[in-house]
């Protein structure tokens, strides 16, 4: 909860942090809104990551964001964590309560579905099948918004079959393992593709996947935002498939930790991705 004569706090631990985007973005609405506050990277090692959390309520600090390496570790040391958290295995977010205890959640399947609803106006989870390539902790984000909105068929597939097993185990829903060998044919009639990956990213090669079977119909997710067009993300738009890539990942996943750290609604405008788009 804000508070007009409280200089609001929040910030971002991760181990390296530096590289974030995440301090331009909610400074900007701390700008946008004329607020009193500042949001601050926190480098973090993962050794000192519970003395770090306890640390904020005597720091002021309303809350903060978590990022590799301390999503998952962190459900183990929050005083409290919502179900959604408990069911994703990860907290990308901590608020602060005016008792001093910490409450966990998990955003990032929040910012997925509204940055598909951004860029694919009237998206509906059960249009059609969902392929979703990766199994980590994106991906098991990324698996259970499918779930929440009604994906009737989703098709998961990774190169450690194992690990997929493991993540449609614990979220249950729809969600069928294929092997790796398969990722080509599983897109056969899929409405919607995402890489849930790191492949593609900056300083990693591209992901290995043929889109020759892939409905052009079909929209094509990458969550990584940098470089903002993946090799997968344009072999699909030149296909004539219709792509979107994570930076509105990113963007959305703010909104709720501001209603939860600071009783605030914020929006994600055009200059506000421009601004972070100028960074990558």
């Amino acid at each position: 909860m804000s508070h007009p004569d409280r200089f609001m706090l929040a910030g971002v631990m991760g181990w390296p942090v530096m590289h974030s985007r995440s301090p331009r973005l909610h400074n900007y609405w701390f700008e946008r809104y004329g607020l009193a506050g500042t949001y601050v990277p926190l480098a973090i090692k993962p050794e000192g990551l519970e003395k770090a959390l306890r640390a904020l309520p005597a720091l002021g600090f309303a809350g903060c964001n978590l990022t590799i390496p301390h999503k998952e570790q962190a459900l183990r040391i929050v005083d409290h964590a919502d179900d959604r958290a408990k069911r994703i295995g990860a907290i990308s977010c901590v608020t602060v309560n005016p008792d001093g205890s910490l409450t966990g959640t998990n955003n990032d399947w929040y910012g997925f579905v509204e940055n598909l609803r951004e860029a694919f106006p009237g998206w509906r989870g059960d249009a059609g099948p969902a392929v979703v390539i990766g199994a980590g902790g994106a991906s098991r984000a990324v698996v259970d918004a499918l779930i929440h909105e009604g994906a009737t068929e989703i098709r998961l597939i990774n190169r450690t079959r194992a690990r997929a097993q493991s993540l449609a185990d614990a979220l249950g829903g729809p969600v069928t393992v294929l092997d790796w060998d398969q990722r080509h044919s599983a897109l056969e009639g899929a409405a919607l593709l995402v890489n849930a990956t790191s492949q593609g990213m900056v300083g990693n090669p591209p992901l290995d996947l043929s889109l020759n079977a892939l409905p052009r119909t079909a929209a094509v997710c990458d969550i990584v935002y940098i470089p903002g067009e993946t090799p997968l993300l344009k072999a699909a738009r030149e296909r004539g498939n219709r792509t979107v890539n994570g930076l509105g990942m990113l963007l959305h996943q703010g909104r709720p930790a501001w209603r939860s750290w600071f009783d605030r609604e914020v929006e994600v405008t055009r200059e506000l991705r421009a601004l972070i788009e100028a960074t990558i």
